[in-house]
C-alpha cells in the first residue's frame, strides 16, 4: 500500500527555519508531480509549492524567495525548506505525490509560527 509520510513540523520563532520532509513508501513504480499544500482552520487548502519530474517548480506567490521544495528520486522524498517564517505561515501543512497514475496526500505536520 502506498502512503506518504510527513515530518519536521513544529513551533517555530518567527524569522526562524523548519524543514519539511515527506517520503513515499510501498509499492512505487513511477512518481510524477510532488508538492506541498497547506491549510488554515476554516479555509481551503492552499498549493505552497511544488516540483515535477524533470525538476521544475512552482511557488505560491506569497513564499517566494523563502520557501524551497526539493526531491532525492532516489528515497522517495520531498522536502520543503522554509526561511523566514512568518505568522501567517502558520497551517497544517499536507504533501501531495502522483504515484503510480494516482493522487496521494500525506496526513499533515503542523506548522506554528509564534513567540
Amino acid at each position: 500500500q502506498v502512503q506518504l509520510v510527513e515530518s519536521g513540523g513544529g513551533l517555530v520563532q518567527p524569522g526562524g527555519s523548519l524543514r519539511l520532509s515527506c517520503a513515499a513508501s510501498g509499492s512505487i513504480f513511477s512518481i510524477n508531480a510532488m508538492g506541498w499544500y497547506r491549510q488554515v482552520l476554516g479555509k481551503e487548502r492552499e498549493l505552497v509549492a511544488t516540483t515535477t519530474a524533470d525538476g521544475s517548480t512552482n511557488y505560491k506567490d506569497s513564499v517566494k524567495g523563502r520557501f524551497t521544495i526539493s526531491r532525492d528520486n532516489a528515497k522517495n522524498t520531498v522536502y520543503l525548506q522554509m526561511n523566514s517564517l512568518k505568522p501567517e505561515d502558520t497551517a497544517v501543512y499536507y504533501c501531495n505525490a502522483h504515484l503510480n497514475g494516482m493522487r496521494y496526500w500525506g496526513k499533515g505536520t503542523l506548522v506554528t509560527v509564534s513567540l
